[in-house]
C-alpha cells in the first residue's frame, strides 16, 4: 500500500511540474521581458537624472543665496560702522565755529578791562550754540514748578514745601535735561518739595 501512496504521489508531482512547465512556457513571451526590464532601467536612470539636476540646480541656488546674504550681511555691517564713525561729523562742524568763537573769547578776556563786553561776548556765544543745537533737533525740558514724575525727573533732593500747592512739584533744577526730537537723552536733575 505504501508503494501505491508513492507512485500515486509521483504521478501527481509530475503531473503538477508538467501543468506548471506548460503554463510557464505557454504564457511567457521571452523577447518583450528583456526589453520591460531595459525600459524600466531607462526609465529610472531618466528619474533619478532629473532628480540630481533638480538637486544641483536647488543647491547652486542655496549657494549662492548663501552668498549673497553673507555678503549683504557685511555690507551692513561695514555701513553701520561708517555711519558711526561720520554720525557727528555735521554737529561737529556746525559746532566749530562756537569752538572758534570761544578761543576768540578766550583772548580777549586776558586783555579785558571792561566786564559787560565780555559778558556780552559769551552770552552771545552761548546763544549760538544752543541755536545750533536747536537746529539739530536738541530741546531743553522746561521742568520748573511741574510736578513731579520719576519717569521725566530724576530726584537729588528733597525740600520742605513753602505752601501746600508746591508739594511734590519740582522746586529747582540742579542740572537741566534735554529732549532730542521728542527722546530724552538727559533726565533733569531736580529738588523736590515735600
Amino acid at each position: 500500500m505504501a508503494h501505491k501512496e508513492n507512485t500515486v504521489k509521483n504521478n501527481i508531482e509530475d503531473s503538477l511540474e508538467q501543468e506548471n512547465v506548460n503554463i510557464g512556457t505557454d504564457n511567457l513571451d521571452t523577447d518583450t521581458i528583456p526589453n520591460d526590464i531595459d525600459t524600466d532601467k531607462e526609465a529610472e536612470e531618466n528619474t533619478m537624472d532629473k532628480i540630481q539636476a533638480t538637486l544641483n540646480e536647488v543647491n547652486d541656488k542655496y549657494i549662492r543665496l548663501v552668498a549673497e546674504f553673507d555678503n549683504y550681511r557685511k555690507r551692513i555691517a561695514k555701513e553701520k560702522i561708517e555711519a558711526r564713525l561720520v554720525a557727528g561729523q555735521d554737529i561737529l562742524q556746525d559746532l566749530l565755529p562756537v569752538l572758534d568763537d570761544l578761543d576768540r573769547a578766550e583772548k580777549a578776556v586776558q586783555n579785558a578791562s571792561d566786564v559787560e563786553a565780555v559778558k556780552e561776548g559769551f552770552t552771545l556765544i552761548k546763544e549760538k550754540l544752543v541755536r545750533n543745537l536747536s537746529s539739530k533737533g536738541l530741546k531743553e525740558m522746561e521742568v520748573l514748578g511741574e510736578i513731579f514724575d520719576a519717569d521725566k525727573h530724576e530726584a537729588v533732593a528733597e525740600f520742605p514745601a513753602p505752601s501746600e500747592e508746591h508739594k511734590g512739584k519740582v522746586f529747582d533744577v540742579a542740572e537741566k535735561g534735554y529732549v532730542l526730537n521728542d527722546k530724552i537723552i538727559r533726565f533733569p536733575k531736580v529738588v523736590v518739595s515735600k
